[in-house]
């Protein structure tokens, strides 16, 4: 033990009588026994030496003669340290259960709330399962040409996209919504370098183009280079063009 109770009335009250060195020689018996939790060695003389106080052996051997007792063959034992010291080992033994059960208690908790049911484990091998199909690489598409197939992985791989299943349905539904087929959306993006195809970039192309050609009909028009639409109901004589630009007036071809 590296401590112990000290009682400082009862001590007082047992050891009025001990004279200086008697009551030096008493409190370093004392720390030397708790600390090695043993009796003390038989022989006198090499007790006084264990606590320096080889010059008063005479006060040691009195102050043992009184609160120890000499058992042969064991050495000098104090009762009421001994019983100090069991007290302190029961204490230890007893923290040391409690510490050891709590951690097992934990331990269960954990083990307890962590552990999944076998139809929990079943439901999220088949989920990772589902994602690991969707998400893997695909072949060519039913009604998709091979060539426009392999130019559009390829254009998915130069922007590091990988082609799949998720992906080329996305590019489906902006094509139907467009009007066109998955291998016209393909193509298109083929063409333009498109890793994906969204269906509003396809119609808002179409109507600056449609934008663009009813002007330039306008002014074709109203510079009298075009036939008017009531005059020959909406329609233009084949074979025979015009030239559109502001500053000519002379039928082409």
């Amino acid at each position: 033990m590296h401590f112990y109770s000290f009682n400082i009335g009862d001590y007082a009250s047992h050891t009025r009588h001990l004279t200086p060195m008697e009551d030096l020689a008493y409190r370093r018996l004392l720390d030397i026994y708790y600390l090695h939790e043993q009796p003390l060695n038989e022989r006198s003389t090499t007790v006084a030496r264990a606590i320096n106080m080889r010059e008063h052996e005479a006060e040691v051997v009195s102050v043992l003669e009184e609160f120890f007792e000499l058992i042969e063959g064991t050495g000098w034992v104090n009762r009421r340290a001994d019983e100090e010291i069991a007290k302190y080992h029961n204490r230890l033994e007893a923290a040391s259960r409690a510490g050891k059960a709590s951690a097992e208690r934990r331990s269960n908790a954990r083990s307890t709330t962590v552990q999944p049911n076998k139809k929990q484990e079943t439901i999220n091998i088949k989920q990772e399962t589902k994602i690991n199909t969707r998400d893997k690489p695909m072949s060519c598409p039913d009604g998709v040409n091979p060539e426009v197939w392999d130019g559009f992985t390829k254009v998915r791989k130069a922007k590091k996209a990988p082609v799949t299943a998720t992906a080329i349905a996305g590019i489906e539904r902006e094509a139907r919504k467009a009007g066109w087929s998955l291998n016209a959306a393909l193509t298109e993006c083929c063409a333009r370098g498109w890793a994906g195809f969204k269906s509003d970039w396809v119609n808002k192309d179409q109507q600056n183009k449609t934008q663009h050609q009813i002007n330039q009909e306008g002014i074709a028009r109203s510079l009298g280079l075009l036939p008017k639409h009531d005059e020959y109901q909406g329609t233009i004589i084949e074979g025979e063009i015009y030239d559109a630009e502001p500053d000519t007036t002379k039928r082409l071809g």
